[in-house]
């Protein structure tokens, strides 16, 4: 062997091997194996996907000598597979945690029922005519298992699922996942109507007063060695594993809790038995402590479920002492005492208690609520979003635009307020150097912020601003100020306020409102805006400019906004962001949408949607006018969001089709031809004539290299073209007694007008798709003398030299 042949097989030799797995079979063959498998660290296969191959092969129908296809039988290799899956169960020692999370519906419920059938229980027998207490300990726990699950899986097809994305169409995949789902669903139809029954069941369980045993793997095996023993040892009170009975009913009153709070919702006197059950698992797991191998409870889940169940129903007997700080919150949401929200949110800015997910739901819920016409409570509003933007502004987030919108016009009281929350939200003694940052940066930028200089005075002079900042930056911020108005002294009495300039000061306004017209910049047209808007409420701003123009679909939605500002401000960033999208300023476009989808994010999920949409257009055009011109692909992100949009269907909300013109065009300039012909929804063929040429045009791009198979595709492509192209010859006699020939569309024969085929056509350059499309003008130019002449040498012009003229 030669030197490089020798090194070549020591270095094979020495690579690591991946183990081979092991197949379901060899566990048949060898009766020790499923131990030793399970006893691995990693075992590969993993023990659910075990039960799920001795399931599946045990339950495989077999076919008779006529190809009639029977159920499974009954043999012996089929009862042993059954017999090792529930072995492996038993290794997992029936965690329901475990087994719902990788096993579906279909075979966790033909597992919960071969422990019922090897337990003793009946094939047919109600469960709640079985007295538990007489029944031997395996098999009265193997019906609280089977009967746990029932209302476990009950109240879990009640939480809303996220569908997963479809990949690639397969027949054999997507009629498996269609069969398994219809069989999940009429096991589900079967556990609902039995709900009341499974939770009698639960209820009489937890009554009982002794230790419960579930099979483990030696038990098992004994009762497959000698299946007479029913009544011996495997039924004994010293075989299996043992289950306390704090351990069954802690878990017994967890998932009775789950079951009447899912029931709640259409009866909210059941809320009563859910609370009782809750808080009964609560004193359970203090009691057991962290012994307990067999009682697992989602913790976190239950102190959730406990919180629920003090706000719907608060027990009689609590102080306000004794209420959580969530109870506290909507007890004085439902009774008014919004004052009383007020300081549980100041006292948490120093416990960091609630999350901040639930501050900002009381404030949408008290926005809500003033925008239905309660105008008394706009200065609540302002109160509790200056409590959220302080918590914000201690734990490092940046400040909301709601609290920039309410704070547009200070007042005195509101920068009391401010001072009040800011000075009861930090402990100085014990605060962090983080903390005491995050708090003095916040005071700078609000001053800075501020044009009123005797505002600026209030803040700056006050106790917390001086300890937290040092003389020299106290110098800087004076100085800083001084510079933007030179000849005021913030010793002597401050100048008259801003807001109070009288409104008769026309000239500053036109100069503002020329200003207003050639930025581009949204944080100085926001702040032109407030300063127009301080002169005068009399104005709609969003007039200035007979140039700002918004399609008419927006304009409804962004006309209807109350707040003047906020719709001035909305409308100009939208109307200058699509002007520049129109002149390929795609970067200052970019900037003028992303701020109006900050601002409208907080208050309309429509506007919201509507941003989305024209942003994801201004990528498109952004991709096409500069790394698309060079052939490279674009993002798959890009190509996602563009297939979403599509797939959209919100209601209510307003869409241009120029956006779906677009998206159309562009799946077919980056051949996604796959996409449009297999994998668009039905309702967009209906809905979306766009939608319909793009898939007859990338169905005949893709079959076309097949003569044969392409006919079919090119011909329904053929017969769409001459029905939009198509026009009526009418006669008519004019005034002067002369015949005319008028040739006029006949609307109702295509599914768009030619105008739109044109518009659609010139968006388009796959050399592929544009020769499909010519081919099919001069056919229609040669063969038809009735349907547009033109069409050809009016459009010949857009397509590039690489197409055959």
């Amino acid at each position: 062997m030669s030197a490089e042949a020798a090194d070549r097989e020591a270095a094979t030799s020495s690579r690591p091997c991946t183990p081979p797995q092991t197949c379901w079979f060899e566990f048949l063959l060898e009766e020790s194996l499923l131990e030793k498998h399970l006893r691995k660290p990693c075992p590969d296969p993993a023990p659910v996907q075990l039960i799920v191959q001795f399931l599946e092969q045990a339950s495989k129908p077999s076919v008779n000598e006529q190809n009639q296809v029977q159920p499974p039988p009954d043999n012996k290799r089929n009862r042993i597979l059954k017999l090792l899956a529930l072995k492996v169960a038993a290794h997992l020692k029936w965690d329901l945690d475990i087994l719902e999370k990788s096993l579906s519906v279909p075979v966790l419920n033909m597992l919960l029922n071969e422990l019922l059938c090897i337990s003793k229980v009946p094939p047919g027998t109600k469960h709640i005519d079985m007295d538990l207490a007489t029944l031997p300990p395996t098999t009265a726990m193997a019906i609280l298992l089977y009967n746990r699950w029932a209302i476990r899986t009950i109240v879990q097809s009640s939480f809303p699922v996220k569908q997963a994305k479809p990949g690639p169409p397969q027949l054999s995949v997507m009629n498996q996942m269609q069969q398994e789902k219809e069989l999940t669903e009429s096991i589900l139809k079967v556990l609902k109507e039995q709900a009341a029954d499974s939770i009698l069941v639960l209820e009489a369980a937890l009554k009982l007063n002794k230790d419960l045993y579930v099979h483990t793997m030696r038990t098992l095996d004994l009762l497959a060695v000698e299946p007479g023993m029913v009544n011996g040892e495997t039924e004994s009170s010293t075989a299996g594993l043992k289950i306390k009975t704090e351990e069954m009913q802690c878990q017994v009153c967890y998932d009775l809790g789950a079951a009447y709070f899912q029931q709640g919702s259409t009866n909210s006197a059941v809320y009563e038995n859910a609370r009782e059950k809750f808080f009964r698992t609560k004193e359970l797991i203090a009691e057991i402590g962290s012994l307990s191998l067999h009682c697992t409870i989602d913790e976190k889940r239950l102190a959730g479920y406990c919180q629920a169940c003090d706000v719907l129903v608060p027990s009689s007997d609590s102080t306000s002492q004794q209420l959580t700080p969530y109870s506290q919150v909507h007890i004085c949401l439902r009774s008014g005492n919004y004052q009383e929200v007020i300081q549980i949110f100041i006292e948490d800015n120093l416990t960091f208690s609630l999350p901040v997910q639930f501050r900002q739901s009381v404030l949408r819920e008290l926005f809500q609520k003033a925008q239905q016409g309660n105008e008394a409570l706009d200065e609540i509003c302002f109160k509790v979003c200056a409590c959220n933007t302080v918590r914000d502004i201690l734990e490092g987030r940046t400040i909301s635009v709601q609290f920039n919108q309410l704070f547009l016009r200070p007042n005195r009281e509101k920068i009391d307020f401010l001072l009040e929350v800011c000075s009861r939200s930090i402990n100085l003694e014990k605060a962090s150097d983080c903390l005491k940052g995050n708090m003095a940066a916040f005071l700078k930028n609000v001053c800075l912020g501020l044009e009123d200089l005797q505002y600026v005075f209030m803040i700056s002079s006050h106790e917390l601003f001086i300890t937290l900042l040092k003389d020299e930056e106290r110098k800087l911020l004076v100085d800083q100020m001084r510079k933007r108005s030179p000849r005021v002294n913030l010793c002597i009495k401050p100048v008259t306020s801003f807001y109070d300039i009288p409104a008769s000061a026309s000239v500053n306004i036109g100069q503002l409102e020329h200003q207003l017209i050639l930025s581009v910049d949204p944080w100085r047209i926001r702040q032109i805006l407030i300063e127009l808007h301080g002169m005068t409420s009399e104005r709609q701003f969003w007039t200035v400019s007979n140039k700002w123009e918004i399609p008419s679909v927006y304009s409804s939605v962004i006309l209807g906004i109350k707040d003047s500002l906020t719709r001035d401000l909305v409308y100009i960033l939208m109307a200058k962001g699509l002007h520049c999208s129109t002149v390929k300023d795609f970067s200052h476009a970019k900037q003028l949408f992303a701020a109006c989808l900050e601002l409208v994010t907080e208050f309309s999920p429509k506007l919201r949607q509507v941003m989305l949409n024209e942003m994801l257009l201004l990528d498109i055009h952004t991709h096409e006018a500069g790394t698309g011109q060079s052939g490279e692909r674009p993002p798959s992100d890009l190509i996602s969001r563009v297939r979403g949009y599509l797939e959209m269907r919100l209601p209510d909300i307003p869409l241009r089709q120029v956006v779906a013109e677009e998206c159309v065009a562009f799946m077919l300039n980056w051949r996604e031809n796959e996409y449009l012909t297999l994998q668009v929804p039905a309702f967009l063929l209906q809905s979306n004539p766009y939608v319909k040429l793009g898939q007859l045009l990338a169905a005949t791009c893709k079959e076309l290299p097949g003569p044969k198979e392409s006919r079919r595709t090119a011909k329904d492509l053929w017969e769409v073209v001459v029905q939009i192209c198509s026009v009526s010859n009418q006669h008519k006699r004019g005034n002067d007694g002369r015949v005319s020939l008028i040739k006029q569309r006949e609307s109702t024969l295509g599914i768009m007008y030619r105008s739109e085929l044109l518009s659609f056509i010139k968006k388009l350059r796959e050399p592929l798709v544009l020769t499909i499309i010519l081919s099919l003008f001069v056919k229609l130019h040669n063969v038809r003398e009735d349907i547009v002449n033109d069409i050809t040498a009016e459009h010949i012009s857009i397509w590039p030299s690489s197409i055959p003229k």
